[in-house]
């Protein structure tokens, strides 16, 4: 009898270790916080532009997808059409800031279609001024140089030269150094805005400096829900 009491002691401690234990991965998996779902988030343009009380309540909005997303498991083309809706216009006041709020709930395009519930954010892709392309390569060649045998030889101690074609051909017909512009592709805040939260759970933009105005040429963002800023990336040292 007395033999059976180490063993039962070791089983009993045993059990209060595994108990223990059992509890405590219990405690930890409750503690630990939920993983938030990936939001949302989809570059568009504008078909009309929008104006904070100018742009009533429950005016129909159009955009254009820029840039082909995953929504799903199904990728949602770029030039694809979102369709929506105001839902908040007012204008500035000596009193009260500038608002609006947009609610998209679809998406159509030639193979398909979503339904979603997404709204305007205060982010942009800004566009970016490109300088023309130089073609050529290496220092600037005199016109000598660069003859190919057509038209009057380059002489520049001539009076009568000119260099080919010639006058007859007509004017402005050189092609200048023209800016080309581009969007940027990290997405930046839009000045001096802000991004409330309704109470029905809309995203309202506000600013107080002045009336919100969205043209057809800037590329906004919409988003189902907030969207944290982009990390700067950092130049790879050599």
């Amino acid at each position: 009898m007395f033999a059976s009491i180490p063993r039962l002691v070791s089983i009993t401690a045993l059990f209060c270790v595994s108990l223990l234990c059992v509890s405590f991965a219990v405690s930890q998996q409750a503690a630990s916080p939920a993983v938030p779902p990936s939001v949302l988030e989809f570059p568009v343009i504008f078909q009309d532009s929008i104006v904070a009380g100018k742009t009533p309540i429950g005016t129909k909005v159009q955009a254009k997808l820029v840039s082909a997303t995953l929504f799903k498991g199904t990728v949602i083309p770029r030039n694809a059409t979102f369709s929506g809706e105001v839902i908040e216009s007012m204008a500035k006041t000596s009193t009260e800031p500038s608002r609006l709020s947009i609610r998209f709930d679809s998406a159509r395009w030639k193979q398909g279609s979503a339904d979603f519930k997404l709204y305007v954010t205060a982010w942009v892709y800004p566009s970016r001024n490109d300088a023309g392309q130089n073609l050529q390569y290496g220092p600037e060649l005199p016109a000598s140089r660069t003859w190919n045998g057509q038209g009057q030889y380059p002489d520049s101690h001539s009076a009568d030269y000119e260099p080919f074609p010639g006058r007859e051909s007509g004017k402005g017909t050189a092609v200048p150094d023209t800016p080309s512009f581009s969007t940027s592709n990290h997405r930046v805040p839009m000045v001096d805005v802000e991004s409330n939260r309704g109470t029905d759970g809309s995203t309202v933009l506000v600013r107080r400096r002045s009336n919100l105005k969205l043209d057809k040429l800037t590329t906004y963002v919409l988003s189902d829900g907030d969207l944290l800023p982009v990390p700067e990336t950092k130049p790879r040292s050599r």
